[in-house]
């Protein structure tokens, strides 16, 4: 199983960027789902997570400018950045529950980053 985050770059402060994350290989079901990020010298933190049935809650700094939204038939997880400010500068990673059988239980996977950038 692996997830695959993409979409990150370079962004004025004001702008939107929509970052994806695939999930693949042998997945029975995905459970819940998250963003995270981490900027220089910062400690990773939850930005946004989504249950399976779409019930979503944000840090306090995002709320308002991001969405995060998953197609489950897809196997993809989405976060749509609006307003950026240069303090969301950060990579940005993805986090996901994932069952690969009927039979086994849920584990952690991370996907390997994308970095987003914020600056005039």
């Amino acid at each position: 199983v692996q997830l695959q985050a993409s979409g990150g770059g370079l962004v004025q402060p004001g702008g939107s960027l929509r970052l994806s994350c695939a999930a693949s290989g042998s997945i029975f079901a995905i459970g819940s789902t998250g963003w995270y990020r981490q900027a220089p010298g910062k400690q990773r933190e939850l930005v946004a997570a989504s249950t399976r049935d779409g019930s979503a809650n944000y840090a306090d700094s995002v709320k308002g400018r991001f969405t995060i939204s998953r197609d489950n038939a897809k196997k993809m997880v989405y976060l749509q950045m609006n307003n950026l400010k240069p303090e969301d500068t950060a990579v940005y990673y993805c986090n996901a529950m994932i069952q690969r059988t009927s039979r086994t239980y849920y584990s952690e996977y991370w996907g390997q980053g994308t970095l987003v950038t914020v600056s005039s």
